[in-house]
């Protein structure tokens, strides 16, 4: 049996590997490490939870052993996927390398720049990155990749998926040709093929278990249901979920519950914390400090359920996950392989569920033909009533109805009445009016029938002569005839004076129409009313008229 010390490593990495209380290497380090001691391209192909990650930090750590780092120049280059995968990248790195004095920079996003701008400034062996924040840093002239000479992407498959292609191949642009290059997946793409291709130079590939396969140490079942209506199936859903987990009692001693959209991993999660169970979200729009304290809170036993989108799917390496639950089954077959890898893992037995509706069929055709088998059919549990379990509210708490739909229905009916009853809240009602006589009712209906009607304007036009009603019509129709500045004229000319009419009462806001009309206000001025200062007379008396001659004289002479 091979061990690490038949590997040719650091006797510095090889302490640090006894200390870490292991010996024998898996099947992809046994052949990877040797391989990649010899300089060559490395294509590793394995399922997850083989220790992809060891096979290519190893040998990095031994070829890295001599030399020293330039500033902003990093040595070598790991590209990972998500934060978490580079974060558990930068913990190997850490645990394997402490005996060396190499150095490392983590660069990911969520973590202020300056922080990581310090460490690149003052030369980093190891450089792990995500190709967001890597490129990044290139922009702002903060890196050079130039003497780059060992890079490794981790979780190609994974990288291609999330539409890191671009990026991929820019950055490989900006490293050495003469670069010693590494690949790792757990499943192997046909478009992979082409990346391979163009960037690694006769790879040595490694293929330690059949392509897309699951571990056998995982108990797979696959629980299918139609739920009672269409528009109930989330809110069901939710109950079986709740239901398998109640199911395997002690037994879950912690699981991971995956859910396709970010959006979904919140609901499940607050459903979840609402029927009493510790469960914690995560998901790629949550923030770096609240990401990081939630995994550690799930690695310590302090969490028990982790619901999780598909970034938690890669790099978490948590060896005691019990049970994986996929509340919704992925609409990529290679995610199924990397989510039940969850567990399992390091020989150990884990078991994973994945709740399905008939919609789903098209994708658990898809999954079991990726992994060559069937998935094992599992059941609903016994005495499980969906239709009346669908709700995220406590038992105690429940009405006639459950779930979202009688949220709903009740919501319609509060939206039907909330407006009437505003309306009526300050209204007496009807028994708290006072009662009214009908003797009462009785004298003014025969008030209001006895008083006189006033006699209508036309009537008595009517009852006149009928000479005289066309005589006045002749006349409106002479008027109608006239040009329109006669009839401005006789109207001006039957009109009272203006200091006779009435006049309302209201001020007029003249400036509202962009004018200020003052042909009310009379006018007084040099008309009948001279102001009295204009007719007095301004002549000065004969001494200071004698006094002005002499003053003009005396000027006149001066000058």
């Amino acid at each position: 049996m091979t061990k690490f010390s038949d590997l040719a490593l650091d006797p510095r990495v090889l302490q640090a590997i006894a200390e870490a209380g292991y010996e024998t290497p898996t099947p992809i380090q046994e052949q990877a490490i040797p391989e990649a001691l010899k300089g060559r391209d490395v294509l590793g192909i394995a399922q997850t939870g083989t220790g992809k990650t060891a096979s290519f930090t190893l040998p990095m750590i031994t070829l890295l052993g001599q030399g020293r780092a330039r500033a902003r120049m990093p040595r070598s280059l790991v590209l990972a996927p998500t934060r978490e995968l580079a974060a558990q990248v930068a913990e190997n790195f850490d645990i394997y390398a402490k005996h060396t004095k190499l150095t490392k920079a983590l660069l990911i996003g969520g973590v202020s720049f300056g922080e990581q701008d310090k460490l690149i400034d003052r030369g980093v062996d190891v450089l792990i990155a995500t190709p967001g924040r890597l490129l990044d840093h290139f922009e702002r002239g903060k890196l050079l990749l130039t003497g780059v000479q060992i890079m490794v992407v981790d979780e190609a498959d994974r990288m291609l998926d999330m539409g890191f292609i671009p990026d991929i191949e820019r950055i490989f642009q900006l490293t050495p040709f003469s670069r010693q290059t590494m690949f790792y997946s757990a499943t192997m793409a046909p478009e992979i093929e082409r990346i391979t291709s163009t960037f690694l130079t006769n790879p040595a590939k490694i293929e330690v278990a059949r392509q897309n396969s699951t571990s056998a140490t995982i108990e797979q079942q696959l629980v299918q249901f139609t739920p009672s209506r269409k528009d109930r199936s989330f809110t069901e859903k939710r109950a079986l979920l709740r239901a398998l987990i109640r199911s395997e009692g002690e037994g879950c001693t912690n699981a991971i519950i995956f859910c396709n959209r970010k959006m979904d991993v919140d609901v499940v999660a607050k459903s979840l914390k609402s029927h009493g169970f510790n469960a914690a979200p995560i998901h790629g729009d949550l923030e770096q400090s609240v990401r990081t304290k939630t995994l550690d809170g799930f690695r310590d036993g302090s969490l028990h359920l982790l619901v999780a989108s598909d970034v938690a799917a890669r790099g978490l390496d948590i060896p005691a996950v019990s049970h994986v639950f996929n509340f919704d089954v992925p609409t990529h077959p290679e995610d199924y392989v990397h989510r039940i890898g969850r567990t399992g893992r390091a020989g150990r037995l884990g078991k994973a569920y994945t709740l399905a509706v008939p919609s789903d069929d098209k994708y658990i055709t898809q999954i079991e033909s990726l992994v060559k088998q069937a998935i094992p059919r599992g059941t609903v549990p016994e005495g499980l009533d969906l239709a009346a379990e669908g709700s995220d509210r406590p038992q105690g708490e429940r009405g006639s109805k459950s779930g979202r739909d009688s949220g709903r229905e009740s919501g319609r009916d509060r939206g039907r009445s909330s407006g009437r009853d505003r309306r009526d809240e300050n209204r007496p009602r009807r028994e708290d009016k006072e009662p009214v006589a009908v003797e009462a009712v009785a004298v003014e209906v025969a008030e209001v029938a006895e008083a006189p009607r006033p006699v209508r304007e036309e009537r008595v036009r009517e009852d006149r002569p009928r000479e005289d009603r066309q005589a006045e019509r002749n006349t409106n129709d002479r008027r109608e005839e006239r040009p329109r500045s006669e009839d401005r004229r006789d109207r001006s000319r039957d009109e009272r004076p203006r200091e006779d009419r009435p006049r309302d009462d209201r001020p007029r806001d003249d400036r509202r129409y962009g004018r200020d009309d003052r042909r009310d206000t009379p006018v007084v001025g040099m008309g009948d009313h001279v102001p009295d200062f204009i007719l007095r007379s301004f002549k000065l008396p004969e001494a200071k008229v004698e006094e002005h001659e002499d003053d003009s004289v005396l000027n006149s002479a001066d000058a």
